[in-house]
C-alpha cells in the first residue's frame, strides 16, 4: 500500500510540474536592460512594472559591463545588482545574465599593457572602443576567468536566472599584431608542425626566398591587398580562431562547474569581418545550450532581403543543434511600424524562441546614445514598446506549439578554413552557402548548415558550396556519403587546396575527382571571354542552359571541366562554343554533381527542383508567392505574408485562427505583412 501511495505522489508531482510550466514551451519576449547606467532602484522598479505591463518574460542584463561589477582590481560590487535580480524575480521576469568578459576594464589594460591591441603597423591602440582586447593574452584570461568565477558563483542558484550569457559578439574587434601575439603564434606553430622542415614545406618558403631557419624568424602577416602567402595567412587565422575558442571554452567550463543546471547562451556574431573565427567548434561541443544572435534585418517593413540575411544568420550559428534558438538582441531604433512584429514572426520559422529587443531605453550617453529604444530618453514608452507588447500578447497565444523543430532533409556544408582561403576569390565561401540557403527559403523548406567532419550527414541532399580547403576526413566522408547512396552538389572553388592552403598538385577537385568523374583543368574569366560571345554579352554575363532551358546568370569566372565518365547536363551557351559546366556522375549507389560556377539560384534552381522530386524530399506547403509557411505539426500551420498585398490561402474544410480567434470554412486571406496561425479541424 505504501508503494502505491509513493507512486501516486510521484505521478501527482510530475503532473503538477507539467501544469506549472516545467515542461511547458515558452516564447520569450523582453528587452536588453542596462540598470548599471544609474543604479536608481526607484527607476528600476518603474521599468520592471512597465515590462510587466507589456507581458515581458525575459531581460538580458550585464551586457558590456564588467567594471560595473568589478570597478577596481579584485574589488567586486554585486550588492546593487542583487536588488535588481531580486526585483526581476518578484516580477516573474527571467534573466539572461551576460558574463561580460569584453571589453576589459581600463584598470586591467593599465595593469597589463600586453592586453592592448597593436595594429599591423606596430602601433599600440588605446582601448577607446569596445572589444579592444587581446583575448589570447594569459593575463587577460586570468582576470576574465576570475570575474567569470565570481559572478557565476554568486548568481548560479538565483531563482530569476534563466541563463548565463557567454561573452558577446566574439568575432568582433580588431586582431592584435603585438610581439606577445607573435610569440604565442610561434608556440602554436611548433605544436602543429613539430619542426622547421615541416613548417617550411607547409608554407612553401622556397618561394620568394622566404625560408625560415628558426621559429623566432616567423613574423605575422600584414593586412591589406598584399598580405603575404596564403598558407601563412591561413595558419594565422586558424591560430586566432583557436585563441577565441580557447577563452570561450574556459568560460563555459567555469560556468558549468559553478552552475551546472544553468543554460548558456551567447550573441554569436562570429562572422564579423574583423575577427571571423570557427564557431562550429562551440556549436558541436554541446556546451552552448542556447545558441543566439542579434537579429538586425533593418528598419524596413516592405523589403525582405534584410529578413533573409538575418534568418540565414540563425542557420549559420545553429548548425545542427536541435535546441531552441534565442535572438537575444532584436531591432528597435527607427523600425517602421509593424516591421518588428513581422520580423519576430519570421524568426519562428527557424527555431527561434526569444525576441529580446535592443534596447529598452534610448541611452543617455556613449556611442549608442542616439540609438532609440522602446522608451525615450525621459523614460516614456513609445510606439516600439507598444509593438513589443503586442508581440508578447500574440506569442502567448501560440507558444505551446513552439519553438519550431526543423525537419531538414538538405544539408549545406560550411568550412571555416575555406572561408579564409576563399578570401581572394570573386565569391567567398559564405556567400555560396547563403545562395544555397536562399534556394530553400524561397521554397519554404528547411535546411541545415553543417561542418562535414563533425556531421553524421543524415541528409538526402548535401551541398558542398565552394568548400575550398579539403582535408582527408572531409573527403572520405563525402566519398562514403555518395558511395552509400547520397546525392551531393559541389560548386566552383571546392576541393582546390589542401589543409596548408596549397593548391592540389593532383587532379582537381582534390581527392574527389573520381567521385565526380571529372577533371577541373582551371578557370576562365568571363569578361575577357565575352569578347568572343556569340550573343554579344558583356561584363560577367553568361547564358546557362540546363535540359534545353536557357537562363542568364553572372559570374566573374567559370571552371574548365573535362568529363571523365560524368554526364554533362548543363553548359555555358553564350561564348564561342558550349562549355560543360554542370555534370552528374554515378558513384557507388549515389550521385555526385559538379557545377563549375558559384552557387546561384538561376543556375541551381532547375536541378534542385528535379532532385527534390527524385529524392523524395518533402516540399513546403503550396502557397502564393510572398508567403512564408511551415507545417508545425499535424494540425497547425504558421503563415507570414511578407508582401504588400493580401494573399489567399487554399484550404479544404474548416479551420480556425488561433491568433485572431476567427473561424474559417475553406480558403482564407492573409493581410499584407500579417501573420496567421491556423489549426485544422
Amino acid at each position: 500500500m505504501k508503494l502505491k501511495f509513493n507512486y501516486l505522489l510521484i505521478v501527482v508531482g510530475i503532473f503538477l510540474l507539467f501544469i506549472n510550466g516545467g515542461n511547458a514551451q515558452v516564447l520569450y519576449v523582453g528587452a536588453n536592460y542596462h540598470p548599471h547606467d544609474d543604479k536608481n532602484i526607484d527607476k528600476i522598479k518603474t521599468d520592471i512594472q512597465l515590462m510587466n505591463d507589456a507581458g515581458f518574460t525575459c531581460v538580458r542584463l550585464g551586457h558590456l559591463a564588467w567594471d560595473s561589477y568589478e570597478p577596481s582590481d579584485g574589488q567586486f560590487d554585486f550588492e546593487w545588482f542583487d536588488v535588481v535580480m531580486d526585483e526581476m524575480n518578484k516580477a516573474g521576469i527571467k534573466v539572461i545574465l551576460d558574463i561580460a568578459i569584453r571589453p576589459a576594464p581600463i584598470w586591467l589594460h593599465q595593469k597589463f599593457p600586453s592586453i592592448d591591441v597593436v595594429d599591423a603597423n606596430g602601433d599600440t591602440q588605446y582601448p577607446n572602443h569596445r572589444y579592444m582586447d587581446d583575448v589570447g593574452d594569459p593575463n587577460y584570461q586570468k582576470y576574465a576567468l576570475r570575474f567569470t568565477d565570481a559572478i557565476s558563483k554568486r548568481y548560479a542558484n538565483h531563482p530569476a536566472l534563466l541563463a548565463f550569457g557567454i561573452d558577446n559578439e566574439s568575432g568582433d574587434g580588431p586582431i592584435s599584431y603585438s610581439e606577445t601575439v607573435r610569440q604565442r603564434f610561434n608556440i602554436w606553430l611548433k605544436n602543429k608542425y613539430s619542426n622547421l622542415d615541416n613548417l617550411n614545406k607547409a608554407w612553401a618558403t622556397h618561394r620568394w626566398s622566404r625560408r625560415l631557419n628558426s621559429f623566432e624568424e616567423v613574423g605575422l602577416p600584414s593586412i591589406g591587398q598584399k598580405n603575404g602567402a596564403p598558407e601563412k595567412n591561413l595558419d594565422f587565422r586558424l591560430f586566432i580562431s583557436d585563441e577565441v575558442n580557447g577563452i570561450l571554452f574556459k568560460v563555459l567550463d567555469v560556468v558549468n562547474t559553478n552552475a551546472p543546471n544553468a543554460l548558456t547562451n551567447t550573441n554569436a556574431w562570429y562572422y564579423s569581418y574583423m575577427k571571423y573565427f570557427d564557431y562550429s567548434q562551440i556549436a558541436y561541443s554541446g556546451k552552448m545550450t542556447r545558441h543566439g544572435c542579434g537579429f538586425y534585418p533593418g528598419n524596413s517593413l516592405i523589403t525582405n532581403w534584410g529578413v533573409m540575411n538575418a534568418s540565414f544568420g540563425i542557420a549559420r550559428i545553429q548548425f545542427e543543434s536541435n535546441n531552441p534558438f534565442w535572438c537575444s538582441e532584436f531591432n528597435t531604433m527607427t523600425s517602421v511600424p509593424n516591421s518588428i512584429r513581422k520580423n519576430a514572426y519570421a524568426t519562428l520559422f527557424y527555431g527561434n524562441q526569444m525576441v529580446c529587443g535592443w534596447t529598452w531605453q534610448s541611452m543617455w550617453a556613449g556611442e549608442e546614445q542616439y540609438l532609440e529604444g522602446m522608451l525615450d530618453w525621459d523614460g516614456i514608452p513609445n510606439r516600439k514598446y507598444d509593438e513589443y507588447k503586442q508581440i508578447a500578447a500574440e506569442f502567448k497565444k501560440i507558444e505551446k506549439y513552439f519553438p519550431y523543430q526543423s525537419k531538414a532533409e538538405v544539408g549545406l556544408a560550411f568550412s571555416f578554413p575555406s572561408q579564409i582561403a576563399s578570401g581572394s576569390f570573386p565569391v567567398q565561401h559564405e556567400n555560396q552557402v547563403q545562395a544555397c540557403w536562399d534556394l530553400f527559403y524561397w521554397r519554404n523548406m528547411d535546411c541545415k548548415m553543417l561542418e562535414i567532419s563533425q556531421s553524421s550527414l543524415d541528409y538526402k541532399l548535401l551541398f558542398v558550396p565552394g568548400v575550398t580547403v579539403m582535408d582527408k576526413v572531409t573527403a572520405q566522408k563525402i566519398r562514403d556519403y555518395v558511395q552509400n547512396g547520397g546525392t551531393v552538389i559541389m560548386t566552383e572553388n571546392s576541393a582546390m587546396v589542401d589543409t596548408t592552403g596549397q593548391v592540389f598538385s593532383s587532379t582537381l577537385p582534390g581527392m574527389l575527382s573520381d567521385v565526380f568523374g571529372i577533371r577541373v583543368a582551371g578557370f576562365e574569366e568571363t569578361e575577357p571571354m565575352n569578347e568572343i560571345s556569340r550573343k554579344s554579352y558583356k561584363g560577367k554575363k553568361l547564358e546557362f542552359t540546363y535540359k534545353g532551358k536557357a537562363v542568364d546568370t553572372e559570374s566573374a569566372r567559370f571552371d574548365i571541366i573535362e568529363p571523365k565518365g560524368a554526364e554533362v547536363v548543363g553548359a555555358i551557351t553564350s561564348l564561342d562554343k558550349d562549355y560543360p559546366i554542370m555534370t552528374v556522375n554515378k558513384f557507388g549507389k549515389g550521385k555526385a554533381i559538379y557545377v563549375g560556377l558559384p552557387a546561384d539560384g538561376n543556375v541551381l534552381g532547375g536541378i534542385v527542383d528535379d532532385l527534390i522530386n527524385e529524392l523524395g524530399i518533402k516540399k513546403g506547403p503550396e502557397v502564393p508567392s510572398g508567403i512564408m509557411v511551415r507545417q508545425i505539426d499535424n494540425k497547425h500551420f504558421l503563415y507570414l505574408n511578407v508582401s504588400g498585398e493580401p494573399k489567399e490561402i487554399k484550404m479544404n474544410g474548416k479551420s480556425k485562427s488561433v491568433l485572431f480567434e476567427k473561424e474559417y470554412s475553406g480558403n482564407f486571406s492573409i493581410a499584407p505583412y500579417e501573420p496567421e496561425f491556423i489549426e485544422i479541424k
